[in-house]
Protein backbone atom coordinates (compact mmCIF):
# COMPACT_ATOMS: atom_id res chain seq x y z
CA UNK A 1 0.00 0.00 0.00
CA UNK A 2 1.29 3.48 -0.84
CA UNK A 3 1.55 6.22 1.77
CA UNK A 4 -1.60 7.85 0.35
CA UNK A 5 -4.97 6.33 -0.46
CA UNK A 6 -8.65 7.24 -0.76
CA UNK A 7 -11.28 5.68 1.53
CA UNK A 8 -12.84 3.86 -1.44
CA UNK A 9 -9.49 2.19 -2.18
CA UNK A 10 -9.62 0.66 1.30
CA UNK A 11 -13.18 -0.64 0.80
CA UNK A 12 -14.73 2.02 3.04
CA UNK A 13 -16.93 5.12 2.83
CA UNK A 14 -18.79 5.25 -0.46
CA UNK A 15 -19.85 8.64 -1.81
CA UNK A 16 -23.40 7.36 -2.45
CA UNK A 17 -23.73 6.10 1.13
CA UNK A 18 -22.44 9.38 2.57
CA UNK A 19 -24.91 11.40 0.46
CA UNK A 20 -27.87 9.26 1.47
CA UNK A 21 -26.98 9.43 5.17
CA UNK A 22 -26.07 13.15 5.12
CA UNK A 23 -29.21 14.61 6.81
CA UNK A 24 -28.96 12.09 9.67
CA UNK A 25 -25.17 12.62 9.91
CA UNK A 26 -25.55 16.39 10.37
CA UNK A 27 -28.41 15.94 12.86
CA UNK A 28 -26.61 13.38 15.01
CA UNK A 29 -23.10 14.90 14.79
CA UNK A 30 -23.46 18.65 15.46
CA UNK A 31 -20.38 20.86 15.76
CA UNK A 32 -18.74 20.19 19.13
CA UNK A 33 -19.61 16.49 19.26
CA UNK A 34 -16.81 14.23 20.50
CA UNK A 35 -16.10 11.37 18.11
CA UNK A 36 -13.83 8.39 17.66
CA UNK A 37 -13.08 6.60 14.44
CA UNK A 38 -10.66 4.73 12.23
CA UNK A 39 -8.45 6.30 9.57
CA UNK A 40 -9.55 4.86 6.21
CA UNK A 41 -7.75 7.14 3.78
CA UNK A 42 -4.71 9.38 3.78
CA UNK A 43 -3.86 12.28 1.48
CA UNK A 44 -1.32 15.13 1.65
CA UNK A 45 -4.15 17.45 2.76
CA UNK A 46 -5.41 15.27 5.64
CA UNK A 47 -6.91 11.96 6.71
CA UNK A 48 -10.36 10.48 6.11
CA UNK A 49 -12.01 8.46 8.83
CA UNK A 50 -15.08 6.45 9.60
CA UNK A 51 -16.90 7.66 12.67
CA UNK A 52 -17.81 5.06 15.27
CA UNK A 53 -21.58 4.53 15.32
CA UNK A 54 -22.03 6.31 11.97
CA UNK A 55 -20.82 3.86 9.31
CA UNK A 56 -21.85 6.02 6.33
CA UNK A 57 -20.34 9.26 7.67
CA UNK A 58 -17.06 10.46 6.19
CA UNK A 59 -14.82 12.49 8.50
CA UNK A 60 -11.89 14.60 7.35
CA UNK A 61 -9.12 15.93 9.58
CA UNK A 62 -7.30 18.51 7.43
CA UNK A 63 -3.53 18.92 7.55
CA UNK A 64 -3.86 22.72 7.87
CA UNK A 65 -4.92 22.06 11.46
CA UNK A 66 -2.01 19.72 12.19
CA UNK A 67 0.92 20.95 14.28
CA UNK A 68 4.16 20.97 12.27
CA UNK A 69 5.89 18.60 14.66
CA UNK A 70 3.33 15.83 14.18
CA UNK A 71 2.69 13.22 11.52
CA UNK A 72 -0.53 12.25 9.78
CA UNK A 73 -2.16 9.22 11.41
CA UNK A 74 -1.85 6.02 9.41
CA UNK A 75 -4.62 3.99 7.77
CA UNK A 76 -6.12 1.67 10.38
CA UNK A 77 -5.21 3.91 13.33
CA UNK A 78 -8.04 4.65 15.79
CA UNK A 79 -8.27 8.36 16.64
CA UNK A 80 -10.45 10.70 18.71
CA UNK A 81 -11.54 14.24 18.09
CA UNK A 82 -14.38 16.70 17.77
CA UNK A 83 -16.71 17.78 14.96
CA UNK A 84 -15.64 21.27 13.81
CA UNK A 85 -17.62 21.76 10.56
CA UNK A 86 -19.92 20.16 7.98
CA UNK A 87 -19.35 20.36 4.21
CA UNK A 88 -22.62 19.65 2.43
CA UNK A 89 -21.13 19.87 -1.08
CA UNK A 90 -19.08 16.69 -0.51
CA UNK A 91 -20.88 15.27 2.54
CA UNK A 92 -17.88 15.43 4.86
CA UNK A 93 -17.68 16.05 8.58
CA UNK A 94 -14.68 18.15 9.58
CA UNK A 95 -12.80 16.71 12.54
CA UNK A 96 -10.33 18.40 14.86
CA UNK A 97 -8.13 15.66 16.27
CA UNK A 98 -7.65 15.75 20.04
CA UNK A 99 -3.94 14.95 19.72
CA UNK A 100 -3.48 17.95 17.40
CA UNK A 101 -5.54 20.31 19.58
CA UNK A 102 -3.30 19.58 22.58
CA UNK A 103 -0.44 21.21 20.65
CA UNK A 104 -2.31 24.24 19.29
CA UNK A 105 -1.85 26.54 22.26
CA UNK A 106 1.87 26.06 22.82
CA UNK A 107 3.12 29.10 20.91
CA UNK A 108 1.03 31.79 22.67
CA UNK A 109 2.54 30.67 25.98
CA UNK A 110 5.87 32.04 24.79
CA UNK A 111 4.62 35.61 24.18
CA UNK A 112 5.18 36.48 27.84
CA UNK A 113 8.74 35.14 27.58
CA UNK A 114 9.92 37.65 24.96
CA UNK A 115 13.36 38.87 26.01
CA UNK A 116 14.17 35.75 28.03
CA UNK A 117 17.09 33.46 27.29
CA UNK A 118 16.09 29.80 26.87
CA UNK A 119 17.92 26.58 26.13
CA UNK A 120 17.26 24.71 22.93
CA UNK A 121 18.69 22.42 20.30
CA UNK A 122 19.60 23.30 16.70
CA UNK A 123 17.29 21.34 14.37
CA UNK A 124 18.18 22.68 10.95
CA UNK A 125 20.63 25.01 9.24
CA UNK A 126 19.18 26.92 6.29
CA UNK A 127 20.31 29.70 3.94
CA UNK A 128 18.31 32.19 6.05
CA UNK A 129 19.72 31.13 9.44
CA UNK A 130 19.21 28.19 11.76
CA UNK A 131 16.24 26.75 13.59
CA UNK A 132 16.27 25.94 17.29
CA UNK A 133 13.67 23.80 19.10
CA UNK A 134 12.89 25.61 22.37
CA UNK A 135 10.05 23.29 23.48
CA UNK A 136 8.13 20.28 22.25
CA UNK A 137 6.54 21.41 18.97
CA UNK A 138 8.01 24.95 19.18
CA UNK A 139 10.90 25.99 16.95
CA UNK A 140 12.24 29.42 16.16
CA UNK A 141 14.60 30.94 13.64
CA UNK A 142 17.89 32.62 14.46
CA UNK A 143 18.20 34.80 11.33
CA UNK A 144 21.47 34.78 9.44
CA UNK A 145 23.80 37.63 10.49
CA UNK A 146 26.95 36.29 8.82
CA UNK A 147 27.80 34.35 5.67
CA UNK A 148 26.33 30.84 5.80
CA UNK A 149 29.84 29.35 5.37
CA UNK A 150 30.96 31.06 8.59
CA UNK A 151 27.80 29.92 10.37
CA UNK A 152 28.44 26.30 9.35
CA UNK A 153 31.84 26.44 11.10
CA UNK A 154 30.28 27.07 14.51
CA UNK A 155 26.71 25.71 14.32
CA UNK A 156 25.62 22.14 13.57
CA UNK A 157 22.36 20.21 13.77
CA UNK A 158 21.81 18.56 17.14
CA UNK A 159 23.93 21.12 18.96
CA UNK A 160 22.66 22.70 22.21
CA UNK A 161 22.15 26.46 22.04
CA UNK A 162 21.09 29.32 24.31
CA UNK A 163 18.85 31.78 22.50
CA UNK A 164 16.92 34.92 23.37
CA UNK A 165 13.25 35.05 22.38
CA UNK A 166 12.99 38.22 20.26
CA UNK A 167 9.45 38.03 18.82
CA UNK A 168 6.45 35.72 18.65
CA UNK A 169 3.82 35.79 15.89
CA UNK A 170 1.14 33.28 17.00
CA UNK A 171 -1.02 33.80 13.92
CA UNK A 172 1.90 33.37 11.52
CA UNK A 173 3.26 30.57 13.74
CA UNK A 174 6.71 32.22 13.83
CA UNK A 175 9.28 32.62 16.57
CA UNK A 176 12.27 34.90 16.05
CA UNK A 177 15.32 34.15 18.16
CA UNK A 178 18.75 35.69 18.69
CA UNK A 179 21.87 33.64 19.42
CA UNK A 180 23.19 33.94 22.97
CA UNK A 181 25.57 31.00 23.21
CA UNK A 182 26.31 27.88 21.24
CA UNK A 183 27.45 24.91 23.32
Amino acid sequence: MSEYSWPSENGRCTAAGAATAWPETVRSLPVGTSIAGEVVGRQPFGVFLTIDGHPEAVGLARVDRMPRCMELPTVGQHIVGEVVWHAEHNHQVGIGLREWREHEDLLPRFVERIGQVVAGRVTKIAPIGYFVRIADCVEGLVPLTEPVADLAKRVREGQDASVRIVAIDPEGRRVVLAAEDIA
